[in-house]
């Protein structure tokens, strides 16, 4: 954590909660889509006669595992983090003054280039 001065820090502070919202929204996208696409090849699958089920290709389970973990579980440890940086900048945008030297993560430090 590094500190700075609440009034450098505040034109930046805006740009980045706008910056981290729109990552969270694209992610949370890709896990809809993602489980949306899943549930069309389940309901396709099922659809399917039993006959034509058993020379159909389905992915093995330990498959399906992998690709959760990919598309959903991970991302949605990453929105956790986002959100908590998110907090953290809206905690400093209100509860500070401009005079006030204020605790800033790695990420944020590095978003503002100082």
């Amino acid at each position: 954590m590094n500190q700075r001065k609440a009034a450098e820090i505040y034109p930046f502070l805006e740009a980045y909660i706008a910056r981290k919202e729109e990552q969270i929204a694209e992610m949370e996208q890709g896990i809809e889509r993602y489980e949306k696409k899943r549930l069309m090849e389940e309901r396709s699958y099922q659809s399917m006669s039993a006959f034509r089920r058993m020379f159909a290709g389905r992915k093995p389970d330990h498959h399906l595992a992998v690709e959760y973990i990919h598309y959903v579980k991970k991302p949605m440890e990453q929105i956790r983090q986002l959100r908590l940086e998110l907090e953290n900048a809206r905690t400093i945008m209100s509860s500070s003054k401009p005079s006030d030297f204020v605790s800033i993560s790695d990420d944020l430090e590095k978003e503002i280039g100082m």
